[in-house]
């Protein structure tokens, strides 16, 4: 089986109509995801015009075809804002020569050190809640392929380490690979990856005391080739507990969201993390109430399984904003799809439209 980064190396001729340049080198070849015989990939170009769509899909089948894999499954879409920025493009003269536009060296990146250097520019948020069960992994999860959608670069620590669940949340069954002494994290979905699952075999559970633990944490940000990041999300264990403390200590610049469900208690118990981020001197950027409600799908009458307000109250008690009541759910995926994951809900869900509202009202917070 083909790893991805021979499949890019196979793609390495296809090259953006516009700009005439490999896409493999723009890195415009996204989610790229190799099961069996089986290939999918997510491939960017300026303006998604129709018949470059054509031609560059019907070029990469042939390529990967070359190399017996014939099950192929190419999604194109238009580059982002963000993405076009990236090309340092600006608003370019008509007679300026295509091959004369500069592209920023992305591949160089960060390393570990500059990342938590306040100067990194990487906007640091993590996820907390004050128990577990109420879905803060999937709030991670999801908020980090939303903003990946916006055309943000994104990353993400699986930072609960006892009790790690991201890489299967995202349909992730592949592991990072070391290059030249540096790990490269997983990438699924738009966004960059690392977890304790990636190295823990038969789902063993973790028996470690704090400081290993720290250790552990610090070394997800040291010694991995993150690139170049606009966000980093950390999914936090539930509590106050050590680890969430080596976080705190380690970003001092991080900013949190803390997540409840809408029962009295879990909120109750969800304010202590709250508040152990306001005594570290942690912004809060709001709270978000998962499990809100369930809603019939044939009459779209709300059942408030959990009860009502508890999210509403935690913010008020927090002094910030309640973000988004996200209802019960399950993302409408298959396994048979090319991009299926147990958590990940699709843009164009209901809920992922939720989360996609989350990370614009985050945008603007920072």
């Amino acid at each position: 089986m083909l790893s991805k980064e021979q499949i890019l190396e196979l793609l390495q001729p296809l090259q953006e109509p516009q700009l005439g340049v490999s896409l493999t080198e723009l890195e415009w070849i996204r989610d790229v995801m190799v099961k069996e015989n089986h290939v999918a990939l997510t491939m960017v170009t300026l303006e998604n015009r129709p018949e470059d769509t054509t031609a560059l899909s019907d070029a990469a089948r042939n390529l990967l075809s070359q190399h017996g894999l014939k099950d192929v499954h190419i999604r194109v879409r238009a580059a982002s804002e963000h993405d076009r920025e990236s090309l340092n493009m600006g608003q370019p003269d008509e007679e300026q020569d295509r091959d004369e536009v500069l592209v920023k060296g992305h591949a160089a990146g960060l390393d570990g050190h500059e990342l938590l250097s306040p100067e990194s520019g990487v906007r640091f948020i993590a996820v907390a809640s004050g128990k577990g069960g109420v879905g803060k992994s999937t709030v991670t999860v999801n908020l980090a392929a939303a903003l990946a959608r916006q055309g943000k670069k994104v990353g993400l620590i699986d930072a609960d380490i006892y009790g790690f669940s991201v890489p299967d949340m995202m349909g992730i069954e592949e592991y990072p690979v070391v290059e030249d002494g540096v790990i490269q994290p997983v990438e699924r979905f738009g966004v960059k990856v690392m977890s304790m699952g990636f190295f823990i075999r038969e789902n063993n559970p973790v028996i470690w005391r704090g400081p290993m633990l720290g250790r552990m944490l610090r070394q997800f940000f040291t010694d991995v080739q993150w690139g170049e990041l606009d966000y980093m999300l950390l999914d936090l264990p539930p509590g106050t507990g050590d680890v969430a403390l080596d976080v705190h200590q380690m970003l001092p610049q991080s900013k949190e969201i803390i997540v409840t469900t809408p029962h009295a208690t879990a909120a109750f118990v969800a304010a202590r993390a709250g508040a152990m981020a306001i005594q570290t001197d942690h912004e809060l950027l709001g709270v978000v109430e998962n499990m809100a409600y369930y809603e019939c799908g044939s009459c779209g009458e709300k059942d408030y399984v959990f009860g009502r307000g508890g999210g509403g109250r935690l913010a008020e008690s927090l002094h910030t904003s309640l973000l988004a009541q996200i209802p019960l759910g399950t993302p409408d995926n298959h396994p048979s799809e090319p991009d299926f994951s147990p958590s990940v809900y699709k843009a164009d869900s209901r809920i992922g439209a939720i989360y996609d509202e989350v990370a614009r009202s985050i945008e603007s917070k920072f």
